[in-house]
Formats: structure tokens, sequence, C-alpha cells
């Protein structure tokens, strides 16, 4: 059996998922906390923090496709690509953990500071990032082997999406003891520890087995030309753009919405009726207790219980992929979610319980899409191969990562802009502020989802045009 299509063992499934779970114990901090962060703990305004997001995310943006054209051009005896993870890992850890330090400097130090961290932030995660996305792409050749590795890489994003969501508030709360910056700066170290351990694990787990034909020349103005006239990629590209404006806003926004919308009092009892539902666990897990917030809990809580219906989401995706392909599964799922994120507008001050069902089923139906635009990414690499005779695997997921990044950035600029021109200050957070926190957990995420729906329609590779690519790829590459 040829190599490229060999069954991928569990191991290296599981290897190769680490390192986005590595990544996402930063890059799930950045798109739900760090708004929070540097209003409330760190101590800038909401418009300085939205414009740092927009300039350091854009910075990344531009440095994506160079380090993908770096990547595709990397030669060393462990791959293109692997080679990367390793020599990023401790940076990235070292820069991670001080992006969440608070200094004890002047307003304008503290600006300068934060600019200096983000932007090395961003660097360093392109540099990691990059290639850890074009591996995903030459581990194996087998579509369906690809979209189990996709599936597996995005449960162990959902368990670390829990740990930050479900579990780092708890523990920036009992670390700290009432004081948030200390608290930020020891979780986030344990995390940024951890995401080192999961950079090593992938390194030393996986392997590189799609190779481009070696009598392709090295040119990075054919691979750009190469890489505009793929159809497919061009539809990728927008439908990442604004679907991470979908989740920089969206998600931005749900503490806020935790913290300022939602009755406090009715917080409170969903928190003491869970302690005694569940024998006293949630004070042991720091929902509860004296250093505990009663909206940070429920938050904390509530997300841990959207990943792991995420994690069901992605179980049901890989079934309904088989089915009915990546297109289509994407589409419901997209549906679905918009019609969940919509629905948070409707509800009232009281509703914990309506929130907690609405966020289970939105978590549910993104579970759904979460693996497919990646391992559509890696069929689209493939599409370049099979239908312009070019194959520069870092560069098209780098182009595709730029429109992530460009999506992060301008919707973290949107998510500031908006608490600012809605008035939102810490100390004094009016009713119209709060109008602009629902309608950012609702209505405009919505607006940004509903362009990624229709983007999806121009998508070109069906599943018949998968299974044709797979087979004659194949075959090409049997002769190198």
């Amino acid at each position: 059996m040829n190599t490229q299509d060999s069954k991928l063992t569990f191991k290296e499934k599981l290897g190769f998922a680490l390192g986005d779970g590595a990544a996402n114990f930063i890059f799930q901090t950045i798109m739900l906390l760090q708004l929070n962060f540097y209003t409330d703990t760190f101590g800038i305004t909401a418009a300085a923090a939205g414009t740092l997001f927009l300039i350091g995310r854009l910075w990344g943006a531009v440095l994506d496709p160079i380090m993908g054209a770096v990547a595709d051009r990397t030669e060393s005896k462990w791959g293109k690509y692997r080679p990367w993870i390793l020599w990023t890992a401790v940076p990235f850890g070292i820069i991670g953990f001080l992006a969440f330090l608070t200094p004890n400097f002047e307003y304008a130090g503290k600006i300068i500071y934060a600019y200096i961290t983000y932007i090395l932030l961003m660097s360093i995660y392109s540099m990691n990032n990059i290639p850890y996305s074009a591996l995903g792409g030459v581990i194996t050749g087998d579509m369906k082997e690809r979209a189990s590795l996709y599936s597996v890489r995005f449960v162990v994003v959902c368990l670390a999406t829990i740990a930050i969501q479900g579990f780092a508030l708890p523990m920036v709360n009992a670390f700290g003891k009432g004081d948030s910056a200390k608290g930020y700066a020891i979780t986030m170290g344990i995390f940024s520890f951890l995401a080192m351990l999961f950079f090593f694990i992938t390194f030393f787990t996986t392997k590189e087995r799609i190779k481009p034909d070696p009598r392709q020349k090295s040119s990075l103005k054919e691979d750009l030309n190469t890489l505009f006239k793929n159809g497919p990629w061009i539809t990728m590209f927008i439908l990442f753009v604004m679907m991470f404006i979908f989740l920089a806003i969206r998600n931005g926004s749900l503490l806020y919405f935790f913290r300022y919308y939602l009755d406090t009092e009715s917080l409170s009892k969903f928190i003491q009726n869970l302690d005694k539902a569940l024998g006293g666990i949630p004070g042991l897990l720091g929902f509860a207790g004296e250093n505990a917030n009663v909206a940070d809990s429920t938050f904390s809580f509530i997300n841990i219980l959207g990943q792991i219906a995420a994690i069901i989401g992605i179980t049901i995706s890989n079934m309904l992929t088989i089915k009915l392909g990546k297109k289509n599964t994407l589409f419901i799922g997209f549906i679905l979610s918009l019609i969940f994120t919509i629905a948070f507008i409707f509800i009232p001050p009281t509703g914990i319980i309506l929130t907690l069902i609405l966020q289970i089923l939105f978590n549910l139906a993104w579970g759904v899409t979460m693996p497919l635009p990646w391992a559509m990414m890696a069929d689209v690499a493939d599409y370049s191969e099979w239908k312009l005779n070019r194959r520069a695997t870092g560069i098209v997921f780098a182009g595709v990562v730029v429109g992530l990044k460009i999506g992060l950035a301008i919707g973290g600029f949107l998510g500031g802009i908006i608490l600012s021109l809605y008035g939102y200050a810490q100390d004094n957070v009016t009713e119209l502020a709060i109008k602009g926190i629902r309608l950012s957990a609702s209505i405009y995420p919505g607006i940004a989802l509903t362009i990624v729906i229709a983007s999806l329609l121009f998508y070109k590779i069906s599943g018949k045009v998968e299974i044709l690519m797979q087979n004659e790829l194949a075959e090409r590459r049997k002769s190198y």
C-alpha cells in the first residue's frame, strides 16, 4: 500500500491533535478572555484593546504567507513542516505567558508592553501554526483518514477549550484570591507549560508522507499565481474571514453578557442549586466559594457543558460527512449555528437555563462544523495539484490562515469598537452599553455568519470530485 494512503495509527492522530490543543491554550484565551483581560485587569480601554487586536492580527496576516513560503522551502531530515513545531515550542510558551502579565506601569507603559507582547505572540503563532496546519495536509492522502484525523484533532481542541472556557476563570479567581492580575499570571503559566509539552509530543509522533513532485520548480511567484487561480481556495478564504469575524465578536462578548446582562441573583441561585445537586463538586472546582464570581462561575460551567456538546457534534460530523459529504454537512451546521446565535437576543436577564440550553445547542451545531473547513483546506491543496499541476501546501494553508487572522483582526476590532460606541466603561455599565453587549452576542455576529453560509454555495469540490482527485493523484504520485 502506498504510504501516502496508509491507515494512520490512533497514536499519530492523537499526537497530531495535541499540537492544536497546545495552540488553543493560547488561541482560546485570546478569543474569549483577552479583551476582558485588557479592559478589566490590565487596565486599558476597550477602544485601545480593539485597535491593538486590529494591528497585531493584521501583522500576523502579513507574516502568514511569508511563513508558508518558508515552510514549503524548508528541507530537513524531519521534513518541511514538523521542524517548525519543534523550534517554536519553547518561544510560544514563554510569549504566551508574558502576554498575560500585568506590569506595574503607567498607562502609556502598559500600552507599549501590550503592543510588544501581543505582536510577538501573533508572530510566534504564525511561525508555529502555519507549518502545523500544512502538516495536516501531508500526513495522509486518504480522504477518509484525513476526515478522521481532523475529527480527533478537534475533539482535542474542544478539551483544550474546556480547559480555557471552563477552568481558566475559576483558576484565576482561586490563584488570585481577589487579585486577577496574579491569577492570570499563574493560570497562563500553567497553560503555557502544557502547550510546550504538547508541541514536543506532536513533533515526535507524526510523519510527513505526501511530498510535491521533485520536478516542480521552486517559485514563489508561481505558487501565488496558482493560488489565485484556485477557485475553491478563494471561496475558503472568504469563508474563513467571515467565520472568524463571527467568532471574534460573539466569543469576545459572552463574558460581558454574563457579567453585566444576566441577573446576579438568578446566577447566584443557579450556582447554589448546582452546588447542592452535585454534592459540593462545583465548590471544589472553583465555581462556588469565597473567591468565586457568580457570573464567571456560571460562564465557566455552561462553557464546559457547551464544549462537551461540541465533542458530540464533532462525532456526529464524521458520520454525517460519510453520508452527505463535507460541504453539505458544513452547510447544515452553519444554518443551525446561526439560528441558535440569533436566539440569544431573546434571552431575558433571568434566563439562565435558557442561556444554558442555547449555548449547548449552539456548540452542538458548531461542533459539526469544526473539523470540516480544515479538512476541506487539505482538499483544496490536493485540488491545486490535481487541476493546476502545482502543490504548495504551506502557501495554501497560509493563505487561508491569513483570512483567519484578518477575520480575527476585524472581529476583535469591531468587538472593542462596538462596546466603545455603546458607551461601555467598567465602572459605569449603562443600559446602552448592555444593549451593545446583547447585540454583540447575537445579531452582529449573525450577520457575519450569514455571509459565511452564502460563500459556501460557491465551493466546487463535491464528494464525487474528492474521490476522483484522490484516485488520480494516487496514480500520479506512484511515479515519484
